[in-house]
């Protein structure tokens, strides 16, 4: 056996980010489709979330994203007061050139071959069009268009989601739950990235922005042209002054480069899996860095696509994501009466919920 299963076999048998029930290697080759299908828990009922579309370095990294990704939707899914676990899923290749229809329609075979033990959605890389074609040969595919029975795009709820996340953090921090005045730094303005700057400006913030993309960069000037722009995230998380730095790119952004040069007292952000190790969130408690938890923030969308499974109406959606404010609010309360990071408190509450469902 070689180094990279023995590398993935051990994460998923023996190390604290393993636990997962079930891990399906997809591979239809007419198509070119190579995919990875993590399922971390159905404790709290048919695991739930994404599919991205990524050309990952390596098979390797493929199956760790989709490991770490599926577990932080277990959480997330709890937190959000869901009765969904968590899963995930990761095609690799570049989604611009290898992205078809029949790519699209041999990966829903797959996921209908689980008999709803997953349930798939978008995420990056993957859009509602996508999920229109995986439904053709799966049900188990939320976040299709409103003219197909669905929801449709699933950042919109996202993105307020995380504004709510920040206005808590705002409340904790400030005593005040307004933005105005504030500056916030996003890094990544595609899907989510791009609502949150609206909300944000609406709301009296001054914003910042930062994209590997240059037609996002374009985009969002073009649409709000008050907003100034970084050269990159490193001279974004450097911006004197900034008040909120929003990670809503892909994960990691919180690292031991990362930390010790941001100049925000607050981080909260769409992108999954923010820290790039479990000791970050101590640094940032010595930096009196405040840390309102992704999977806590980011679950907008998530409580949109599973609405959709029961009739989507997305007032009753928009009302349940308002509701991220008093719980981003509670998992700060709880972190400052048992001594720990956020990260940590909203740990111990979602892996609460878990268990006790195990019980039940």
């Amino acid at each position: 056996m070689t180094d990279v299963s023995d590398g993935v076999l051990h994460t998923l048998f023996h190390s604290d980010q393993g636990g997962h029930e079930q891990v399906v290697l997809c591979q239809d080759r007419s198509s070119g489709l190579k995919a990875v299908i993590a399922i971390h828990s159905t404790a709290l009922g048919p695991a739930l979330g994404g599919t991205r579309f990524y050309p990952y370095a390596s098979e390797e990294e493929a199956v760790a994203d989709a490991l770490n990704l599926s577990r932080g939707m277990s959480y997330k899914n709890a937190m959000a007061g869901l009765d969904h676990g968590g899963g995930k899923a990761v095609i690799i290749g570049d989604p611009e050139t290898l992205k078809s229809e029949e790519l699209l329609l041999a990966y829903g075979r797959f996921v209908a071959s689980l008999g709803g033990r997953y349930v798939t959605a978008c995420d990056v890389g993957t859009y509602v069009a996508d999920m229109d074609v995986v439904a053709r040969e799966c049900r188990w595919t939320t976040g299709r268009s409103p003219e197909n029975g669905g929801a449709g795009d699933s950042s919109v709820l996202t993105a307020f989601g995380v504004f709510q996340g920040m206005r808590a953090s705002a409340q904790h921090l400030w005593g005040d739950p307004t933005l105005r005045g504030r500056t916030v730094g996003i890094a990544g303005v595609g899907k989510v990235g791009r609502h949150l700057v609206g909300h944000l400006l609406e709301d009296g913030a001054r914003v910042v922005i930062t994209d590997v993309r240059d037609e996002s960069v374009r985009r969002i000037v073009d649409e709000h042209p008050s907003v100034v722009v970084a050269s990159d995230t490193e001279a974004l998380i450097r911006v004197e002054g900034l008040d909120i730095y929003a990670p809503c790119a892909l994960g990691g952004a919180l690292s031991d480069d990362s930390v010790p040069v941001l100049t925000a007292k607050i981080v909260c952000g769409a992108a999954n899996n923010q820290l790039a190790h479990p000791g970050v969130e101590k640094d940032l408690a010595d930096r009196g860095i405040l840390y309102a938890p992704d999977y806590v923030v980011n679950a907008g969308g998530v409580i949109q696509v599973a609405d959709e499974l029961h009739g989507f109406d997305f007032d009753r959606c928009k009302a349940k994501a308002a509701k991220i404010f008093d719980t981003t609010l509670a998992i700060f309360a709880r972190a400052k009466e048992d001594g720990i990071p956020p990260a940590a408190a909203a740990d111990r509450i979602a892996e609460q919920r878990m268990a006790e469902a195990r019980r039940g």
